[in-house]
């Protein structure tokens, strides 16, 4: 009886995991991705995706997907470009947002070859990004244990560590303005 080959774990797709970060935000102290998003990613119409999800609805509870407040939406707007709500063209509804968990939910509402293949590489965005924040936790107990034993023992070390935190601090790059200027601005 011939058997099934399976998918090669080496075979690339043709979205990469750094395109998938960016497309993670934090909202309502929660890691999510944007309807919009997911549905570019799954190569289908973001109003056939979120169709597909109510047809399920009873898969998504609050904790897998919930809807943006208009508060959230206009945030997100003017962050990262989305489109208005209303108005020539935009969205006529607020956006959904799926957690982690309502991602990997999708795989059984989004039945394609498609939507497992983009799914195994948002999971591996999502555990990439929790290494990455648990690291960096691990990285600042140790560096604040460090400071502590040193900073009892000699003043000098203060001094150090002060600009050791203005070193880690990420500072935030100046903002070019946008906008049409005239010579008196100039």
């Amino acid at each position: 009886m011939p058997t099934k080959k399976r998918a090669s774990s080496t075979r690339q797709l043709s979205v990469p995991v750094e395109v998938i970060e960016r497309r993670i935000y934090l909202i309502r102290e929660q890691k999510v991705m944007l309807d919009s998003d997911l549905a570019a990613l799954y190569q289908v119409e973001t109003f056939n995706l979120n169709k597909a999800v109510k047809r399920n609805i009873e898969r998504f509870p609050e904790d897998f997907m919930f809807q943006l407040t208009g508060e959230e939406a206009e945030s997100l707007r003017f962050q990262i470009g989305i489109s208005k709500p209303s108005g020539r063209g935009g969205r006529r509804y607020l956006p959904y947002v799926f957690t982690e968990q309502g991602v990997a939910m999708l795989s059984s509402v989004l039945n394609s070859r498609r939507a497992i293949e983009v799914n195994i590489v948002i999971m591996r965005a999502f555990v990439k990004l929790r290494e990455t924040l648990l690291s960096n936790e691990d990285l600042n107990r140790k560096f604040a244990a460090l400071e502590r034993k040193l900073a009892t023992h000699d003043k000098y070390f203060k001094v150090v560590f002060d600009e050791l935190r203005k070193l880690i601090a990420a500072p935030t790059p100046p903002r070019r303005q946008i906008g049409f200027k005239t010579e008196e601005d100039k």
